[in-house]
């Protein structure tokens, strides 16, 4: 399989790189100070077709592939985490599904609107009591008279809570057949009565990133809002988070290359006993085992990538991918504060800040013992 870059490729790649250190890098700091969510960092990624970048134009895309997706995720994550997580989970979890399952009066209906960066969507998933295990959800749906009911909540649902955020696509128990439960998701749109989103603060990373609770007191929507059909919300769901973890992959492979790029740049300025870092052994070994982990990863996610677009079942290299590459945004992220020593633990250096950040990586999307689970079911053919 061929993981080289093509022409486009190369274009997006230079066009949200430049994107992130100009706008992006000044700014990124003081929004994670401030734990504030930019909307206009999000207005401007969308005018530089960042959402919906998949999509078919006639939706408001520019018809890209996957690849291309993930190679502007990796960008922005190599600068700024929340604002690649702005992204991702836009067009991966928020975007994706309506896509994917929506019918044709629903694609018009949301996905034009949800391409330009004036408003984003969110997936509403994990609860306080269901998280790795998406069966244990308590959120509950009933259809009467043309109109579903919807009671529960929802929690760490990125996009989920700022002004621009328009709604979200919501999974819940709508039929209970012979004592199990099945599952249907449902769009709900902001200012639908009865839901409220509230925003979670005093986050530890990703903390200029949109994160909400979500709350349903009998919220009713109409019956059209169902995606899918009915009992369809597991496929959904575990179709969308094949995809996510494309993303999430793509966020650790971009901060740990750019967590990387610190560490480089710091170890050529930085003397100790008469002497650069990188001319010590031991750091120069350090670098090279860095280099090495975030290439074997980039190939890892690209062949992922690569499959996708190709038609290819790609669930196990999804979640291979999504696992390899969060867990060496991790050990990349220790290394490179390490070698910053007392520096990488201050503010002052954009270091700590991706230090932090890499650790919801092996979390969000499904843990990194989920992805092992998944992983495991594949190559043992259960």
């Amino acid at each position: 399989m061929n993981y080289s870059l093509n022409d486009e490729h190369k274009l997006i790649r230079k066009t949200v790189r430049d994107f992130a250190v100009r706008e992006i890098k000044p700014r990124a700091r003081e929004l994670d100070e401030k734990g504030e969510f930019s909307e206009y960092l999000t207005l401007k990624m969308g005018e530089l077709g960042l959402f919906g970048m998949y999509l078919p134009e006639k939706y408001g895309g520019i018809g890209t592939d996957t690849l291309s997706y993930i190679i502007a995720v990796e960008e922005l994550a190599r600068i700024d985490s929340s604002q690649a997580a702005t992204l991702a989970a836009h067009n991966s979890l928020g975007i994706g599904p309506i896509y994917y399952y929506g019918t044709e009066e629903q694609k018009q209906k949301y996905l034009p609107n949800l391409c330009t960066g004036e408003k984003i969507w969110a997936f509403g998933l994990t609860e306080a009591g269901a998280g790795s295990d998406s069966r244990g959800t308590k959120t509950h749906a009933d259809l009467n008279n043309g109109s579903w009911t919807i009671n529960g909540s929802k929690t760490f649902i990125t996009n989920g809570a700022s002004k621009i955020s328009a709604g979200a696509t919501v999974q819940a128990v709508t039929v209970t057949d012979k004592g199990r439960n099945q599952f249907s998701c449902i769009i709900v749109e902001r200012g639908t009565e009865g839901f409220k989103q509230i925003p979670l603060h005093g986050k530890m990373m990703w903390r200029a990133s949109d994160t909400a609770e979500l709350f349903f007191d009998n919220c009713s929507v109409p019956e059209e809002n169902l995606l899918g059909k009915v009992g369809q919300g597991s496929k959904i769901m575990l179709s969308t988070l094949d995809n996510g973890r494309l993303s999430i992959g793509a966020m650790g492979l971009g901060l740990a290359q750019g967590a990387f790029e610190l560490a480089l740049d710091y170890a050529k300025q930085r003397k100790q006993f008469g002497k650069f870092l990188h001319e010590f052994q031991v750091i120069a070994f350090k670098l090279a085992d860095m280099a090495t982990k975030i290439e074997a990863a980039r190939n890892l996610l690209y062949k992922a990538c690569k499959m996708k677009d190709e038609g290819l079942n790609f669930s196990k290299e999804a979640a291979m991918a999504k696992l390899y590459c969060s867990e060496v945004a991790k050990e990349v992220a220790d290394e490179a504060v390490q070698i910053h020593g007392g520096y990488g633990l201050m503010k002052d250096y954009d270091i700590e800040r991706f230090y932090r950040d890499q650790r919801l990586l092996q979390i969000g999307e499904g843990t990194s013992e989920i992805q092992r689970l998944v992983i495991a079911r594949h190559i043992l053919d259960l």
